[in-house]
């Protein structure tokens, strides 16, 4: 089960009204890793043609492909690449077989995916790695297909011509393949995906663009908060090696029993714009405690919005930690829960304050059971210490 992968101290168990949840099995400290989980599916976010202006990344890591690197092009094809003898090899024998090396080259050369959103290329490409997922490892297939994410009825029309297509241009060889098995796939990969984000150095007009996207079995039962306790941090371009894992770090102390949540997007976002993406990308509405704050906000009482949808926080939420500080900070051996933790004082303390950011703060790891005062940031990997926040 998970809790023993996770060293024990998660638990996946029933929630009435979410479904299924990971809860602390034990008291969590600021800064410990509770989860490391590697994806079964990793694939690129990019259309089948890559805009000229895009960076390059390997299509077996996703590190960036940098001009000293030692790029290995597939034997195959000219239009994948990889940063090593070592990623070739790999990819060969699982994410990038001769199958769905041909399968994407002869996708790229078919005019009528071309004719629809660009959003279909990448659910193609997710779709050709579900498939080669079942031919080269067929117990992560299962694990897939055992994800949340039901069928919709309004996702028939792109599954049923992403299933046509791929059954007359490339069909997976040795396996049977249904209309119903595709609508499946993609229902899981709409719910359960993860992404890869660029360099935050790439990103324009305050915007990172999705790399790649990664679906991770055990990651997948986080559920979501507005003002989460736990982040997730990825190396894609500096771990030495399993640099696709996803580490969640806890934000703050928990004790046993606490859901262990992520948020899905930037914490940033205001109640309005948080809502519309939860029910447009997740099929649910949060009632989580701050939005139940946020949802009875006049017009008057809320934070000021930009053209983005993101919070601008106002003076006097900046004020509250000063008044409240000693009230939030629990001592070591309280509880400590999202309720204890008004968004005002979560912004001023765990969002990252370098512009156009919206990271989320968490704890260094802590060193022989020692809380780190060094806290860093899950988007730009700037560190902050807690000096430089009194």
């Amino acid at each position: 089960m998970l809790a023993a992968d996770s060293g024990s101290v998660l638990r996946l168990v029933e929630i009435e009204g979410r479904g299924r949840a990971l809860v602390a099995s034990q008291p969590l400290k600021a800064g410990q890793i509770v989860l490391q989980d590697s994806p079964i599916v990793v694939y690129s976010a990019f259309p089948l043609v890559k805009p000229q202006s895009s960076a390059s990344y390997c299509d077996n890591c996703f590190r960036i492909l940098s001009s000293s690197a030692n790029v290995v092009p597939c034997p195959l094809c000219s239009h994948h690449l990889f940063c090593g003898p070592n990623c070739l090899t790999a990819a060969t024998a699982s994410s990038h077989s001769p199958w769905v090396c041909q399968a994407l080259s002869r996708l790229r050369d078919c005019p009528s995916l071309f004719s629809q959103p660009l959003e279909q290329q990448v659910q193609a490409r997710f779709l050709i790695a579900a498939y080669n997922l079942a031919l080269v490892s067929p117990s992560d297939f299962q694990v897939l297909l055992s994800l949340q994410g039901q069928y919709s009825p309004s996702d028939a029309p792109a599954a049923e011509f992403l299933h046509s297509l791929i059954l007359s241009v490339c069909p997976p060889p040795s396996l049977p393949i249904s209309i119903e098995l595709t609508a499946a796939l993609l229902a899981k990969d709409k719910l359960n995906a993860f992404g890869l984000m660029e360099p935050i150095s790439l990103q324009q007009d305050g915007e990172r663009s999705v790399r790649a996207y990664g679906i991770y079995p055990k990651a997948s039962f986080f559920n979501h908060d507005c003002l989460p306790n736990a982040c997730r941090f990825d190396y894609l371009d500096s771990a030495p090696a399993q640099n696709t894992d996803m580490i969640v770090r806890m934000i703050h102390d928990v004790p046993v029993g606490r859901e262990i949540c992520l948020s899905y997007f930037p914490v940033n976002l205001n109640y309005s714009a948080r809502q519309k993406r939860l029910t447009e990308d997740y099929g649910f509405t949060c009632n989580c405690d701050r939005c139940k704050v946020e949802a009875n906000w006049s017009d008057n009482e809320a934070d000021v919005v930009d053209d983005n949808g993101t919070v601008e926080e106002n003076e006097d939420e900046e004020i509250m930690e000063e008044d409240n500080d000693e009230q939030m900070v629990a001592s070591e051996g309280d509880e400590v829960g999202e309720a204890d933790f008004p968004h005002a004082y979560f912004f001023v303390r765990y969002m990252c304050n370098r512009e156009n950011c919206w990271g989320t703060l968490a704890p260094l790891p802590p060193s022989n059971d020692v809380q780190s005062k060094v806290l860093e940031c899950n988007a730009c990997g700037n560190h902050k210490s807690e000096e430089d926040m009194c």
